[in-house]
């Protein structure tokens, strides 16, 4: 049987429509997963073997106890509270979870850490975050830290990734490490110490489509084929 991995969608606030795009459906098919889209509700769906957090706008300050800044840009507290209390529940029961981008920063703070609001204001990056270049096409390296889950899939210390972002992980939550950076001391990744499966990552794995990026959908659906083998 396929694991059967949620993938929690953007959400329209001024249209009342979700929102996800087709490179996250294709990665868990390819993969070997069967892909549903996840909606607010009381609960984890019992057949769900999996989440991917998904990228997409700016969280509320407000819940990592910080007033916005300037640069602080739209923000949808309709899918923050989804994806800060879902994230909670999926770490308490051990459901593998991939966080991309902005799914990297819910991780983070739904374990208590913080996040930069804007790297070009309150860190002293030079380096373009935010690329002008077409989406699958990597631009600035990163630098993997040693005996990590990412060290282990990958078996390198560098690789070049695509960048989409304007804030970043600060204080780290609870029970996580950095297992990527980039060249100005930016968490690129991170991953939870003692969950089987708990992985952010900065960029946007699911566009480049390599061989290489291609491993961590494989990675989560092998642990979601666990998880499902471990709850029957």
């Amino acid at each position: 049987m396929q694991p059967v991995i949620g993938i929690t969608p953007d959400y329209d606030s001024s249209t009342n429509r979700y929102k996800l795009h087709q490179d996250y459906v294709s990665s868990i098919i390819n993969a070997g997963g069967y892909p549903v889209m996840l909606f607010p509700a009381t609960l984890i769906p019992p057949f769900i073997d999996g989440i991917v957090f998904t990228g997409g706008g700016d969280i509320d300050p407000l819940l990592f106890h910080e007033e916005p800044l300037p640069e602080s840009g739209e923000i949808s507290p309709f899918r923050d509270s989804f994806e800060l209390s879902l994230c909670k529940c999926a770490i308490e029961k051990n459901i593998p979870i991939l966080g991309i981008c902005r799914g990297m920063q819910v991780i983070n703070i739904a374990l208590g850490g913080t996040i930069y609001q804007d790297i070009s204001v309150q860190t002293d990056s030079k380096l373009k975050h935010s690329q002008q270049a077409p989406r699958d096409y990597g631009t600035h390296s990163i630098f993997i830290e040693e005996n990590t889950l990412l060290s282990a899939l990958w078996d390198k210390q560098k690789a070049t990734v695509n960048s989409f972002h304007h804030q970043a992980v600060a204080l780290l939550g609870d029970g996580l490490r950095i297992s990527a950076k980039s060249q100005d001391g930016l968490a690129e990744a991170i991953e939870h110490m003692i969950n089987s499966f708990v992985v952010g990552v900065q960029w946007h794995p699911e566009a480049m489509q390599t061989q290489e990026q291609k491993k961590l959908f494989s990675a989560l659906l092998k642990a979601a084929e666990v998880f499902h083998a471990n709850r029957r």
